[in-house]
């Protein structure tokens, strides 16, 4: 028999009064049914949400739906002014046309640029004022190891003869910090009249990106080939090239003239819920669990893209997408509620809005996170994970961390669950760069993305709730129940493959 002093000892050790008995996890596990994720998919995702698009008053509904289960689950507010919500700015604004102009400053001959007929800005993240650098010719892919100083290039106006093919190249070039940056486009003249057109009207300004430099326009090369050509350098050449160059065109400086205005303030919302961990040291680390509460709103109105009324039905209800994301978030929720103890380190519940916008919610809380994002050990996202398959998950971003080899670790612990994860079937898709996960995976968060993949109703109006696999569904969410469980009470935090964690955070 073990002397009492030593029992005591053991008990006192840091993390031992943590551990959730069988009992405690079964009831936790218990409490995701199939019964409930098809209920509150019919709330999230039906007619009357019209679509819940980006901003809406239905897409507030859903949100003040979600923050009242959070409160009733007992979670700590983790949005402003004490409350769930966390809010940012929408505004839709047009550019000024007849005051927005460029020049090409140097060598004692000046060339003007026309708005509308030269170029046209790509890019509505600026404030009215004018942006000028020295030109630099950039040739071959910006994505992949680079061997140049890119820090040369902060401060300069950067022609892409290659253009921007991802998001991600896009945010890392935009980290360069240059004051400008050119895409050539060889549009004819016919598709060039079309996209000036849309160009005019008033849009949603994008608020992932932080407003102001760098201005980004997307220029002719018709226009732009002259001027290359008279600082020595060859555009056509800089198009085709598979090494990455950066040619100043020496004595070359270009100057924008930007002018956009406000014609409409709006705001849209995310919902972040927090439960405290129970460990003195680990309750300042997190996991997020976040899905995105948007979808693209009404057939034939603005933002519906792709999506057609069907007959009378006009309304696209992403039951799927990502309802059934945004509901395993509030099941994740309901369980980790019930355990007790709570898991050592904290819990974040995140459902964001703007995601079908272009990651807009997801882009601010990585940029007004409630905590510290160094803070944030694991980001689990989930985004339409009601059909399809009924055995697998694809779960994207396994190669990037230890999260991979994790996650397959408990799948085998729970043969009950008869749910097999896998490997991103669909590379060429970049699938990795169109979730909100990547934007805690480019702050260094280490990510998993579960995803059943599309289906013919992908946005369409027969993305219904009829439609969700509710028992698949609650099986996936008892998975990353797990999951979540194991990296919350582990000791140490998730770790990066090293080459991943140089090409996807730092760029290199």
């Amino acid at each position: 028999m073990r002397h009492p002093l030593h029992l005591l000892a053991v008990l006192l050790l840091p993390g031992a009064l943590a551990a959730q008995s069988p009992a405690s996890v079964q009831g936790a596990v218990q409490s995701i049914t199939p019964e409930d994720i098809r209920r509150r998919i019919g709330i999230i995702a039906d007619d009357s949400m019209r679509g819940r698009d980006t901003p809406s008053p239905e897409l507030d509904e859903v949100a003040v739906y979600i923050a009242g289960e959070f409160r009733r689950l007992g979670l700590k507010p983790g949005g402003e002014s004490g409350t769930f919500l966390q809010r940012y700015a929408i505004d839709r604004v047009q550019f000024v046309a007849d005051s927005s102009a460029a020049f090409v400053r140097g060598g004692g001959s000046d060339v003007t640029l026309t708005y509308g007929k030269d170029f046209l800005f790509a890019d509505n993240g600026f404030e009215s004022g004018d942006y000028a650098g020295d030109l630099v010719l950039l040739s071959g892919p910006v994505s992949g190891a680079i061997a140049a100083d890119t820090a040369a290039l902060a401060g300069k106006m950067l022609i892409l003869a290659g253009g921007l093919r991802s998001r991600a190249e896009r945010q890392r070039v935009i980290g360069w910090k240059p004051a400008g940056i050119v895409l050539v486009t060889a549009a004819p003249d016919s598709v060039w009249a079309q996209i000036a057109a849309r160009n005019t009207r008033a849009q949603l300004r994008d608020p992932s990106r932080q407003v102001g430099p760098p201005i980004i326009v997307a220029a002719r090369v018709s226009s732009l080939q002259p001027i290359v050509t008279r600082y020595g350098a060859d555009l056509a050449a800089a198009q085709p090239a598979t090494t990455f160059e950066a040619t100043p065109l020496t004595g070359a400086q270009l100057q924008v003239h930007g002018r956009i205005r406000a014609v409409e303030r709006n705001s849209a919302p995310n919902v972040v819920g927090i439960l405290e961990g129970s460990d003195p040291r680990l309750k300042n680390e997190y996991v997020v669990y976040s899905a995105h509460m948007d979808h693209i709103g009404v057939a034939g109105l603005a933002g519906s893209g792709g999506c057609r009324a069907q007959g009378a039905d006009s309304i696209c209800n992403g039951a799927d997408d990502d309802g059934s994301g945004t509901v395993a978030v509030l099941e994740a929720a309901e369980a980790f509620a019930r355990l007790n103890p709570r898991p050592k380190r904290s819990v974040i519940f995140l459902t964001v809005s703007g995601e079908e916008k272009g990651l807009w919610g997801s882009a601010y809380f990585a940029e007004h996170s409630p905590v510290p994002v160094a803070s944030i050990v694991a980001n689990l996202n989930i985004d339409m994970v009601g059909r399809n398959w009924k055995d697998t998950i694809v779960v994207i971003g396994k190669e990037h961390s230890d999260l991979g080899a994790t996650l397959n670790r408990v799948a085998v612990a729970h043969p009950e669950l008869n749910m097999r994860p896998i490997d991103d079937i669909w590379p060429q898709e970049n699938f990795y760069f169109r979730s909100d996960h990547f934007n805690f995976a480019r702050k260094g968060v280490p990510i998993l993305f579960f995803f059943s993949g599309t289906h013919r109703d992908y946005h369409q109006p027969s993305d219904s709730p009829d439609k969700i696999d509710a028992e698949k569904a609650a099986r996936i969410v008892k998975l990353v129940f797990y999951l979540g469980l194991d990296v919350a009470n582990s000791t140490d935090r998730p770790k990066w493959n090293p080459d991943s964690y140089k090409r996807i955070v730092t760029g290199n």
